[in-house]
C-alpha cells in the first residue's frame, strides 16, 4: 500500500492520491468526468437518503425531467443562458454511419442533423419552467414543490475528482410560488436544511451569507450560499440556494389568476447540491493516514478485524464476532466482520484506516480470554479495551462522540481561520501566510471587488447574514464608506 503525501508537502496531490487510493474515484477516458467506485458511491448515497428525507420533510416530491434542453428554450432566460453558454456541450446530429473510405469506423451522418441543436443540460431551469408553464393556471395550481436527482454536464477546463468535473451528480430543487414572500421564504428555509444537514450529517461547520451580484447564480435575483473551510486555508461552496424572482415565469410566460382574479407572474426559487460535497468531506477532516469519516456518513462505521494462529482460536474468535455484529446491527450501526484470510491483520488495519472507518475492533485469543475486544477510534488513533459485555452501547456513545469531535475540530480550525483586517497590506499579508476567510468592510462596489480579486486571486465568499453595525466604517482597500461586512478568501 502507497503512503500518501504529506498534506504540507503539497495538499493538491494528497487529496487526489486519497481519492484513488481509498477506491472512491478515478478518472475516466472521457476527458474531465470520474468513475464514482463504489465506496465513493456509498458515501453518495447516504448522503442523498438523508437529504431525500428533509426534503420531502419540508413538503416536496421527486420527478425527473429530461437531460437535453432545445436550445430555443435554454436561450429565453437570457442571463441564464449567457452564464452557461462556455460550459455548455451541444448536440447537433442523432446518427453516426459507416466511413466509406474506413472500414470499422463511424462518422457524423451528415443528413442526420437535428432540426434544432440540443443542450446537454448544465442546469434545468429551462426545461423545468417551460414545463411549468402547462401545470399553473391558477393560484389553487401553487406552489409547486419539485426535486430532481440527476446528473449535468458543464464543460469545464481544469478537473478534480468530486470537486470539478465536466459532468457530475446532485439535486436540484425548482419551486413556483405565488408571492415573493413565499419564494423568499423558500429560498431561505431550503439554505437551513443545507446548513442542517452539512453541519450535523457531515459535521462540517458553515458560514450563511448572501453572494456579491457578480458571484450570483446566473438568472438569480438572490444567491444564498453556505461557506465551508477547507484544511490548506481555502473556502468551499458548500451550497446555494437562489431566489429568481419573476425572470423565468417572464422568459417562459408562466402565468397564474390570483384569488383576487387578477393574472400575474409566478414566483421561483431553484437551489441545489452536488457531489462535490465529497471532496467538502475529504478535505474538511482527512489526515496523511486517509479518510476521517463522520460516523453519520460513514459506510461501514464499525470494522471487526480477528487474529488468530490455528482453527480453534479461529472458530472461538468468530463466534464471538459474529455475536458481536448482531448486537451492533441490532442497534442500527453498520458493521463488517472482515473475515477474510488472505490479508494479514495489519494489512487490515491499515486499509480501514485508510478508508476512515469510525472505529475498529480487533480480538485475539488473549482478549476472548479477558472477555474484552481492543478498539480504536479513526479520528484520534486512540486505543482502548473494552469488555464485550454491553459493547453495543459502548460503540453507539463512541460514534456519537467522534462524530461531536470532528464536528467540533473542523470548527475550531474555521474559527482560528477567520481574521478580521483594515487595511490592504494586512488583506494582502493574511491571504499570502495564514489563509482562510479574511473579514473586512467592504463599499458595495463591483469596481472594488474586482480589483482585489484581480491582485489576489481572492473573493467574496459571502455577506454573512449577522447584524453589523456600519456607522463610521471605511472599505479597506478603497477608503470609501463600507455598506457591508463580509468574508473574503481564496476558494475551490
Amino acid at each position: 500500500m502507497a503512503k500518501l503525501t504529506p498534506r504540507s508537502e503539497d495538499y493538491s496531490k494528497w487529496y487526489n492520491e486519497l481519492v484513488i487510493q481509498t477506491g472512491m474515484a478515478e478518472n475516466s477516458k472521457v476527458r474531465g468526468c470520474m468513475v464514482i467506485k463504489p465506496y465513493g458511491y456509498a458515501i453518495w448515497e447516504k448522503m442523498q437518503a438523508e437529504l431525500d428525507r428533509m426534503f420531502k420533510e419540508t413538503g416536496h416530491q421527486n420527478a425527473y425531467f429530461p437531460l437535453f434542453v432545445p436550445k430555443s428554450l435554454f436561450e429565453a432566460e437570457e442571463k441564464n443562458a449567457e452564464g452557461f453558454a462556455k460550459e455548455c456541450a451541444v448536440v447537433t446530429h442523432y446518427r453516426l454511419k459507416n466511413d466509406p473510405e474506413n472500414k470499422g469506423k463511424l462518422i457524423v451522418d451528415p443528413e442526420a442533423k437535428l432540426e434544432e441543436e440540443l443542450v446537454v443540460r448544465p442546469t434545468s431551469e429551462a426545461i423545468i419552467w417551460s414545463t411549468y408553464k402547462n401545470w399553473i393556471q391558477s393560484y389553487r395550481d401553487l406552489p409547486i414543490l419539485i426535486n430532481q436527482w440527476a446528473n449535468v454536464v458543464r464543460w469545464e477546463m481544469r478537473t478534480r475528482l468530486f470537486l470539478r468535473t465536466a459532468e457530475f451528480l446532485w439535486q436540484e430543487g425548482h419551486t413556483a410560488h405565488a408571492t415573493k414572500e413565499e419564494a423568499m421564504e423558500e429560498a431561505t428555509k431550503m439554505l437551513d436544511v443545507y446548513t442542517r444537514f452539512v453541519e450535523n450529517f457531515m459535521a462540517i461547520p458553515v458560514i450563511q451569507g448572501a453572494k456579491t451580484e457578480s458571484e450570483r447564480f446566473a438568472g438569480a435575483e438572490e444567491t444564498f450560499c453556505i461557506e465551508a473551510l477547507m484544511q490548506d486555508g481555502k473556502a468551499l461552496q458548500a451550497g446555494t440556494s437562489h431566489f429568481l424572482g419573476q425572470n423565468f415565469a417572464k422568459a417562459f410566460d408562466v402565468k397564474f389568476t390570483s384569488n383576487q382574479g387578477k393574472l400575474e407572474y409566478v414566483w421561483a426559487t431553484s437551489w441545489g447540491v452536488s457531489t462535490r460535497l465529497i471532496g467538502a468531506l475529504i478535505m474538511t477532516h482527512s489526515d496523511d493516514s486517509g479518510l476521517v469519516l463522520p460516523p453519520n456518513l460513514a459506510p461501514i462505521q464499525v470494522v471487526i478485524v480477528p487474529i488468530y494462529k490455528n482453527k480453534e482460536q479461529q472458530n472461538a474468535i468468530f463466534e464471538c464476532a459474529n455475536k458481536i455484529v448482531d448486537g451492533l446491527q441490532k442497534e442500527g450501526i453498520s458493521v463488517k466482520f472482515d473475515d477474510d484470510d488472505k490479508v494479514k491483520p495489519g494489512w487490515k488495519f491499515n486499509e480501514y484506516e485508510l478508508k476512515g472507518v469510525p472505529l475498529r475492533i480487533a480480538i485475539g485469543p488473549r482478549d476472548l480470554e479477558n472477555r474484552q475486544v481492543e478498539l480504536v477510534r479513526r479520528d484520534t488513533l486512540e486505543k482502548s479495551y473494552e469488555k464485550i459485555e454491553g459493547l453495543p452501547m459502548l460503540i453507539k456513545s463512541k460514534l456519537t462522540e467522534i462524530q461531536q469531535n470532528i464536528f467540533q475540530r473542523a470548527l475550531d480550525f474555521r474559527n482560528q481561520h477567520i481574521t478580521e483586517v483594515s487595511t490592504y497590506e494586512e488583506f494582502k499579508e493574511v491571504l499570502e501566510n495564514k489563509g482562510g476567510f479574511v473579514s473586512a468592510y467592504w463599499d458595495g462596489s463591483a469596481e472594488t471587488e474586482e480589483k482585489i480579486k484581480d491582485d489576489t486571486k481572492a473573493t467574496i465568499r459571502c455577506i454573512p447574514f449577522e447584524e453589523v453595525d456600519l456607522k463610521n466604517k471605511t472599505d479597506f482597500y478603497s477608503g470609501q464608506a463600507a455598506k457591508y461586512k463580509v468574508l473574503f478568501a481564496k476558494a475551490y
